[in-house]
């Protein structure tokens, strides 16, 4: 029977044996290796320079296709989608532009001085009687005394708005460069920078370049800021969503349904250089308002003691 056949063993080669090298296979020629070829930039991009044309490598193939340069049409698709549009968008621009006489309304002379940002967070399973005082407990607290405080709140879901309190400092820091007027001077000072220059000073964008300064908030608290470029938390409200569902089951076969609330916390964040401009001018304010004045003291005179008619 073919079960009790001896199976045949593999083969054990020997490299001392002199048909060893027979067996092993032909190693492939050299001149059949493909050659790899050496990447470069397209034609149309930005970093290519004219005469920085890299020489083709000894052995290449020189007469492969290259890249043809982006078409602008093609681009048009997704950079200008509605080219009308844009065209009205810049008249109208340049309309607002010649009746201002090319001078910047107050909104648009800070957004170009200042710095802020706005962060939402994603949809938490509560209610907004439970957020809220959350959102009105961090509003005008420096960032890091504001995560503090969500850190050690008995609150479930402070745990979540200190994560989002977190992603907003750090989404701040990296898109809008907040925070970094003390990186920037020490750094500026280790090179040896002279702050006194435009492009230093352009660099550090500190604001109000007072060392120490105490600050007062909308509600009259006052605070000792030594960054300007520290960064608060300016406004924070909270926003409802949609509502979920789930299942309480019950003795007997009951089953409850449940609609949990979803409910989104936002934050505006923004640096102490404008707490220290809505100061000065709050002051400035308070300044010019005229005092006020009683009527004089002087004697009553033609008066009578019935009326005229």
């Amino acid at each position: 029977m073919d079960y009790f056949r001896p199976r045949k063993q593999p083969e054990i080669l020997d490299p001392l044996d002199k048909d060893f090298l027979k067996r092993k296979p032909p190693a492939a020629s050299q001149s059949s290796q493909q050659v790899p070829q050496q990447g470069d930039l397209a034609p149309s991009s930005i970093f290519e320079e004219g005469d920085s044309q890299k020489k083709p490598a000894k052995g290449s193939q020189t007469d492969q296709p290259r890249v043809s340069p982006r078409d602008p049409t093609v681009l048009a698709a997704a950079l200008d989608p509605n080219p009308e549009a844009r065209q009205r968008w810049q008249r109208n621009q340049i309309i607002r532009n010649v009746r201002n006489r090319g001078q910047l309304t107050k909104a648009q002379r800070l957004a170009r001085t200042e710095r802020e940002s706005l962060s939402k967070s994603p949809f938490y399973t509560t209610s907004v009687k439970k957020l809220m005082p959350l959102a009105r407990q961090i509003a005008g607290k420096p960032i890091e005394e504001a995560i503090v405080q969500m850190r050690f709140s008995k609150k479930k879901v402070a745990r979540e708005v200190k994560k989002h309190l977190e992603f907003a400092r750090d989404k701040a820091i990296v898109e809008r460069g907040m925070g970094l007027g003390a990186a920037t001077a020490e750094y500026n000072r280790a090179a040896g920078i002279d702050e006194s220059d435009g492009a230093a000073e352009d660099d550090a964008r500190q604001g109000d370049h007072r060392p120490g300064i105490v600050v007062e908030d909308k509600k009259g608290k006052r605070r000792f800021v030594s960054d300007t470029s520290s960064i608060y938390v300016d406004e924070a409200w909270v926003g409802r969503g949609s509502y979920g569902r789930d299942y309480d089951y019950r003795a007997r076969g009951a089953t409850y349904l449940l609609r949990p609330p979803e409910t989104s916390i936002t934050v505006r964040l923004k640096e102490e250089a404008t707490r220290i401009r809505l100061m000065d001018e709050r002051e400035q304010k308070r300044q010019r308002k005229r005092v006020w004045l009683p009527l004089p003291d002087r004697p009553v005179t033609a008066q009578r003691q019935y009326c005229l008619w």
